[in-house]
């Protein structure tokens, strides 16, 4: 257990947590980066729509990133997050708003050990769940792919599959028409809650029309050598020659550890998230997340934006702390 105090924690070390940091590493404050080493796009070999960084590795991101952020005087521990609570006056907002002596925040690690905070930080992103398809995982991020705007271009004119796995799935497909001439739908994953299908006939019509082709076959196997697409196997027997498949996943955030501190939460079109306000701040107001753990579809270059918003965000509200611990005579 330790009693150092942290004027900020973040949780996460990918591009909105790093981006955070640096905020935070540029205005003084003494900044701590926790993360568990597992970035969700560690599995792309290149970013895309980056302005000025197009086709760079992600991992290289973050390593560039995590070396500006520590000429700024930011710290970096390899560390996974047990639990966030609050300390003597840590939840109203007049503790950090109007200076509560003492108010913080309590991070304890999977070690057990505890840290103090003034400001808390949440970048720690989703988990990507995937259809349960064999050959399916293995090849997630070469060949087996998510986001037309992300991979479009890479494989441009060959002849694509969509695994649909919701109504969203549709959407995909009808994106992915723009980059190729052979487009394959596999609609199972068509259906709604109770299980009914939400191909309605107009849909259909207009897929149809732009040549795309429809099998209501259920994929059990996605065939292959090494990372390279060959085809799609479905429930009937039959076998499409395919060069890249597109499905679409469950995005779970990775916020188990505040379960300990009540935060609002909103539903959006990927499920249950954090809800914060334009300035990423949370119900609680120590607690700040930008990225994709409220965000679950945002693209690099959004979770940058908003990482660097919570910084200067949560820098701006220790500023206001700062003089009104002042004038109360706290040290």
């Amino acid at each position: 257990m330790t009693n150092t105090e942290w004027d900020a924690i973040v949780i996460g070390g990918g591009a909105a947590g790093l981006s955070a940091a640096q905020a935070l590493g540029r205005s003084l404050r003494r900044t701590l980066v926790l993360d568990g080493g597992a970035p969700r796009n560690r599995f792309a070999s290149h970013m895309h729509n980056v302005l000025g960084l197009d086709g760079t590795p992600p991992l290289e991101l973050v390593a560039r990133g995590r070396a500006e952020a520590e000429t700024y005087g930011v710290e970096f521990r390899e560390a996974d997050v047990r639990g966030v609570r609050d300390t003597k006056g840590g939840t109203s907002s007049a503790s950090l708003e109007a200076g509560s002596p003492g108010s913080s925040m309590s991070v304890e690690l999977e070690s057990g050990e505890v840290l103090q905070t003034r400001a808390l930080i949440v970048a720690t992103g989703v988990t990507d769940v995937l259809p349960e398809i064999p050959g399916l995982a293995e090849r997630w991020g070469t060949s087996v792919l998510h986001c037309p705007y992300c991979h479009g271009w890479e494989v441009r004119g060959r002849r694509i599959a969509v695994i649909t796995t919701s109504p969203l799935g549709m959407h995909q497909a009808k994106l992915l028409r723009q980059w190729s001439d052979d487009v394959t739908v596999f609609t199972a994953g068509l259906v709604d809650a109770r299980g009914d299908s939400v191909l309605d006939a107009g849909t259909e019509r207009g897929m149809r029309a732009r040549g795309v082709r429809l099998v209501s076959a259920r994929v059990v196997e996605v065939v292959g050598s090494g990372a390279d697409v060959s085809g799609v196997r479905t429930a009937d027997g039959r076998e499409f020659e395919i060069d890249a498949v597109f499905t679409g996943f469950a995005m779970v955030p990775q916020d188990q550890f505040l379960s300990g501190v009540a935060l609002d939460r909103s539903e959006t079109p990927m499920g249950l998230s954090i809800s914060v306000d334009p300035m990423q701040r949370t119900s609680h107001p120590r607690i700040w997340a930008a990225g994709n753990v409220v965000s679950p579809a945002a693209s690099v270059p959004l979770v940058m934006g908003a990482g660097n918003m919570a910084g200067a965000a949560a820098n701006a509200a220790l500023v206001d702390e700062d003089y009104a611990l002042a004038a109360a005579g706290v040290n």
